[in-house]
């Protein structure tokens, strides 16, 4: 019956943590008592039949399959010959979902779920296997505001229904609006719980990262210059061939931040493809640096200054198999002094990355 909060910085020691409640990694040394029963946990199988749940950061579900066929998989219901019974877990989930207000269609694709919905699907999951200890690791990182007050809602209906929540954050407003205890950890060390009543956001920053922190930014006044991107009239259709960008205009000067702001699906995404070469704008025109870009490749708009964070980093902006030192140079691996002639320069790479 309560939200506890585990905060820390990224690297803390957070998630590694609950991965060995989860069964994921073996502890060296101590123990895990549920229910003041010492147990062990060789696998996320022996964490689930003691009641204890994860839904991981990075979501565990199956695109191209349903709800219904992502949830029971693992815990198939099946009829006579092996076929599986998708009308008995589809039955279930939506019981699930109205007993916890969780609005799921278990025939849905979780390819075409937002977001929020397939954060759903995976809270479903261990409903489903009837999960009371349930781990949310970084639950808000992929939302929006208002689908992280929609999550803060459903984990509110969990504990009055009897369900823990450990709530792994490093968000200080959401650990304060959100959960009934506050534990801190920093550097692998717990360094001590608090009571949101007890404390704000300067105790729990100054606890995470062992000095007093600045919360509030002193900006200086900007000091605008030249234009440096300007974006006329730009008509963007996105994958369902719907009009993503109507007629967008704006300017960006040297020396100032230009802020973007929307919920999620208003366009944002199309319109950081379409200035970075991922996507072809309809109609319109877009200048960097006093040079027309609207048709160029990613690599043309790179090699001009242009760079580009992406908002899915292991999906768009990173090789996760790869050495950091060969992520550092993925756009410009065939450049000098990376490269003699077709042949790659790993000392060169190693030396480029240590800097």
């Amino acid at each position: 019956g309560e939200i506890h909060a585990l905060l820390g910085e990224n690297g803390a020691g957070k998630t590694t943590l609950m991965n060995i409640l989860y069964g994921l990694y073996q502890q060296d040394e101590g123990e895990i008592i549920v229910r003041g029963q010492k147990i062990e946990i060789h696998s996320p199988s022996d964490a689930i039949k003691a009641g204890i749940g994860m839904v991981h950061q990075h979501f565990m579900l199956v695109p191209v399959f349903t709800v219904a066929e992502n949830v029971m998989l693992g815990e198939e219901s099946v009829l006579a010959g092996g076929v599986l019974n998708r009308s008995v877990a589809s039955q279930k989930i939506r019981q699930i979902s109205d007993q916890f207000n969780l609005q799921v269609n278990p025939d849905d694709y979780v390819k075409d779920l937002p977001v929020g919905v397939q954060q759903r699907v995976e809270i479903i999951k261990l409903l489903y296997r009837e999960a009371d200890i349930l781990i949310l690791d970084e639950p808000t990182a992929v939302l929006t505001p208002q689908e992280a007050d929609e999550l803060f809602k459903i984990m509110d209906s969990l504990t009055q229904r009897g369900k823990s929540i450990i709530f792994i954050t490093h968000k200080l407003r959401e650990v304060l609006d959100a959960s009934d205890r506050i534990t801190v950890i920093r550097r692998g060390k717990v360094i001590g719980s608090t009571l949101p009543a007890e404390a704000d956001q300067n105790k729990l920053a100054e606890m995470m990262v062992g000095r007093a922190v600045q919360l509030e930014v002193d900006k200086t006044p900007a000091h605008p210059g030249e234009i440096v991107l300007r974006v006329q009239d730009l008509i963007v259709i996105d994958e369902r061939h719907q009009v993503a960008l109507d007629g967008v205009s704006f300017d960006v000067r040297a020396g100032e931040v230009l802020g973007i702001a929307g919920v999620q699906g208003n366009g944002q995404t199309e319109l950081v493809e379409a200035l970075t070469g991922l996507r072809t704008p309809q109609s319109g025109q877009v200048d960097l640096l006093g040079n027309d870009i609207t048709h160029s490749s990613p690599r043309q708009i790179s090699e001009l200054g242009c760079a580009h964070v992406p908002e899915d980093r292991q999906l768009d902006g990173l090789v996760l198999p790869f050495p950091i030192s060969d992520n550092l140079i993925l756009n410009t691996y065939y450049q000098k002094p990376f490269t003699k002639g077709v042949v790659l320069d790993e000392q060169e790479i190693l030396r480029h990355a240590r800097e």
